[in-house]
């Protein structure tokens, strides 16, 4: 009774004090184990992870190869693409603006860009800065990513927000969650016409030289020295091969940025601390009314308790947010083609965990970041690398099933009705869509097929599959992204547009082949 009640008031001297009683994280040798656990389960070649707890970086380091190519280990100073991770940074520069007086989170989009112009002339009116951040559009999922994506596209900025008017929406405004990039873009030129400064230039200068994020660069092509950067790597039949860019340029608002787990970690320390860094965090970057605006939940993206008892999920400017285990996580991933990174915060236990990947698949920065979540929230018993893993194994095993069945429908198709080089022909010609143009659709060695004249990717060989249906498949095997295309005829029988669909349930949503419509240019 004795031992018991002095332990009773221990604990609430503990509580009184507000001395947190959170388990204690893994030690570095355990983060080194699930690390080189977590490469060899997914087949990563590099990857490197940092942890910020109470202020400090308890744990900073790089881990295997930075190509399969042309090797030099990962280490700290290692640039890595953080793909989406881009989008808070966007995000606070815009929150920088706001504090200046510049312009304010719901000033009219139409007053700083007046050429700018959605589908519906309604919300081209009523769209808002805000409105640019939260995935609340009303245009579908990735829609228009097709202008950025692959990185062989020649679209411009200029075309693209011209383009914008052209992308019908799938739902009503502000009343739907659909994960965007194109109005991410809009957003740095948001920041360009109200700065008066090259976009990359007022990041660099307001968040990156400040922060002294000194290797960090706002994208591929603007890296100083390419001697410590890893390659992305996808899985090309069966066999894990380095791989080229995913946006172009214009994209880097969106998804630009390279950096290292350093100096992510120098970003995320100022976002612990509520804007603040130097020393005895004198400087600000943003006041903290705009970090709490930043961080307070704009868009409901879903519900559901998961495996941390969750009980709400949220967009805000820039972050996801959510509960978990009775805590605020704040958090973003960022995925580009053989390059996936995931930044996640607990601000009450003043925690910060960064992973870097150069291989696309997220369940490896999923099974690090949660293993480590797991420890101080002192869950035991969980792996989640087993987890994870098997959940992969599931939807590749789906996904491989569907790919496999239309393919060896079209085998049996070749096989028994092989089209004349007459019934190819009406199929032929240049067919247009509104926002990505032009398509080639053409007969060579008695065989169709695509080319794209805005993306040099964009180049395959097209199979009969039913009816007036045939499957693309992508001279470049990387893209993962073979895709139906299905015709309309005229009464004469001869194509007059087309629609598109990817073949794999798996394909990247930023290939948004579904919100095509093409029609006979000639």
């Amino acid at each position: 009774m004795k031992a018991s009640f002095y332990s009773r008031i221990f604990l609430f001297c503990f509580l009184l004090l507000g001395i947190s009683t959170t388990a204690q994280g893994l030690e570095n040798p355990q983060i080194d184990s699930l690390v080189q656990k977590s490469m060899n389960t997914f087949n990563v070649p590099g990857i490197a992870v940092a942890v910020l707890k109470d202020g400090k970086v308890v744990h900073m380091k790089g881990y295997g190869t930075r190509s399969l190519k042309d090797g030099g280990k990962v280490d700290e100073n290692t640039l890595f693409g953080v793909a989406s991770n881009t989008k808070a940074v966007t995000a606070a520069a815009l929150a920088q603006l706001v504090d200046d007086g510049k312009l304010e989170w719901d000033s009219r989009v139409t007053e700083i860009i007046p050429e700018f112009k959605l589908y519906d002339p309604y919300v081209t009116s009523e769209f808002t800065v805000r409105d640019l951040l939260t995935h609340r559009s009303g245009l579908g999922l990735g829609a228009g990513d097709l202008m950025v994506f692959p990185a062989s596209n020649v679209t411009d900025k200029d075309q693209l927000i011209y383009n914008l008017r052209f992308l019908k929406p799938v739902s009503s405004f502000r009343s739907q969650y659909d994960y965007d990039n194109l109005l991410y873009i809009v957003a740095g030129e948001v920041i360009e016409r109200v700065s008066g400064t090259e976009y990359e230039t007022y990041v660099k200068q307001h968040i990156l030289e400040p922060l002294g994020m000194d290797r960090t660069a706002m994208s591929w092509h603007r890296i100083e020295d390419y001697s410590n950067v890893i390659d992305g790597h996808a899985p090309v039949d069966g066999k894990l091969v380095p791989v080229g860019l995913s946006f172009t340029k214009v994209a880097n608002p969106a998804a630009g940025i390279y950096s290292s787990v350093k100096d992510m970690s120098k970003w995320v320390q100022a976002q612990l601390d509520n804007g603040k860094y130097g020393e005895n965090l004198q400087d600000s970057l943003f006041s903290l009314k705009a970090h709490r605006e930043m961080w307070k939940p704009q868009t409901i993206t879903g519900t559901g308790k998961g495996d941390y008892n969750t009980h709400f999920k949220a967009y805000g400017l820039g972050w996801f947010l959510s509960d978990v285990n009775g805590y605020l996580e704040v958090t973003h991933t960022g995925g580009l083609l053989g390059i996936v990174s995931q930044v996640t915060m607990i601000p009450e236990l003043d925690l910060g965990i960064i992973v870097l990947t150069n291989q696309q698949s997220g369940a490896a920065f999923r099974s690090i970041t949660n293993s480590i979540k797991d420890a101080y929230f002192g869950i035991n018993g969980k792996d989640r690398i087993s987890q994870y893993n098997e959940a992969r194994l599931r939807g590749e095993k789906r996904a491989d099933a569907v790919v496999a069945e239309v393919w060896k429908k079209v085998e049996t198709v070749q096989k028994n009705n092989k089209l004349s080089k007459e019934a190819l022909s009406k199929y032929t010609g240049t067919f247009n869509d509104p926002w990505f143009g032009k398509v080639n659709v053409y007969l060579e060695n008695n065989k169709l097929r695509f080319r794209s004249e805005n993306v040099a990717d964009l180049r395959g060989s097209m199979s009969y599959y039913t009816g007036n249906t045939f499957i693309v498949k992508w001279d470049e095997r990387s893209l993962n992204a073979d895709a139906f295309v299905i015709f309309r005829l005229d009464k004469e029988g001869k194509a007059e547009g087309f629609s598109m669909e990817p073949v794999s349930p798996m394909t990247d949503f930023s290939f948004d082949f579904q919100d095509l419509d093409f029609s006979r240019a000639e």
